[in-house]
């Protein structure tokens, strides 16, 4: 039976050639620091294996984790001088491929949902191949991996290693900002274990009318892209704006559909990401890989973009998430 592990176990099995390829890097930087941090990072998501079946320590990752801390927090992490394609030769493949450049791309959601919806339909031997509720993210491991080997027969790469290298090179262009999702994402789980979401939703509690829907359908929509611009992510934001309004107001007291509020509300969170420089990977990163004058030029340019989307969400969630 496939289960989320494999998928973990494969992340992992990807950092680890990448230290490898930084620690045996002549012309790197920070050999030393960006090996060990990377290393870490893929290891982790092996040993978090044991952790979740109660066979190992956790302490041992949060060391993990500090170490990771430590190591780019005294500027540890470097990069590499890669050889790559020049530019004239990227477009040059840009003008031969075409369109087919993007087909990798939508290959990974493709693949996701094809495994999403079918995956659990499957069997060997009477037993479901795959565990439940791991289809959707064995489906993007799966679409990752089919996009890799589509990509290399487009593009013809002259070596099998040109992946590990190329994507070594992006990952080193992000650093550290490469683990925030994750990071964040933890953060989120802390807060709401703490009791973040309950005050919360206390405050909320004094602020919104109980009997009035449209003050707990802005408060939570507003909420998520608030707490999204200060945690920059939705992801560590969801838990805590959920806990304090989007269970207790919006669907025990309104009965509002569960499925509806939820997904609504994490589209509005992410309209908070296109305003955060916090959400550093999705803002500031791009931004620097760019070359882009004004580093905060991409969200000032989506702020407009966002607040539209937001009010949208919003309506959208009190007409079509509740029985009116």
């Amino acid at each position: 039976m496939i289960s989320n592990e494999w998928l973990y176990w494969l992340i992992g099995a990807f950092f680890l050639p990448v230290a490898v390829l930084v620690a045996t890097h002549e012309n790197h930087s920070r050999r030393l620091g960006s090996a060990a941090f990377w290393g870490l990072l893929g290891l982790s998501f092996f040993y978090s294996t044991f952790v979740a079946a109660g066979s190992a320590p956790a302490w041992v990752l949060g060391l993990a984790v500090l170490a990771m801390v430590a190591i780019a927090g005294f500027g540890g992490l470097g990069k590499g001088t890669e050889h790559t394609t020049s530019e004239q030769e990227r477009e040059g493949f840009a003008a031969r491929l075409r369109g087919r450049l993007f087909i990798p791309a939508l290959l990974v959601p493709v693949v996701t949902v094809i495994v999403a919806l079918l995956g659990p339909r499957l069997s060997v031997g009477g037993e479901p191949l795959l565990a439940e509720g791991s289809a959707t993210l064995t489906g993007l491991g799966v679409g990752a991996l089919v996009a890799l080997v589509v990509a290399c027969i487009i593009l013809r790469p002259p070596r099998l290693s040109v992946p590990f290298t190329e994507s070594t090179r992006l990952l080193e262009a992000i650093g550290w900002a490469a683990l925030l999702p994750q990071m964040l994402s933890t953060l989120g789980t802390l807060f709401t274990e703490a009791g973040v979401g309950t005050a919360v939703g206390d405050i909320f509690g004094f602020i919104v009318p109980e009997d009035v829907l449209v003050w707990g359908v802005i408060a939570y929509c507003v909420g998520m892209a608030v707490f999204t611009v200060i945690m920059g992510n939705a992801f560590a934001a969801f838990p805590i704006m959920t806990a304090a309004v989007g269970w207790p107001i919006l669907v025990e007291n309104f009965h509002g559909n569960a499925p509806a509020v939820f997904a609504l509300g994490m589209l509005a969170g992410f309209c908070g990401t296109l305003c955060t420089p916090m959400a550093a990977n999705f803002n500031i990163v791009p931004a620097a890989l760019l070359e882009m004058k004004n580093k905060y030029g991409a969200i000032a340019v989506q702020i407009p973009t966002a607040l539209i989307m937001l009010v949208l969400i919003t309506v959208f969630m009190w007409g079509f998430a509740f029985s009116h």
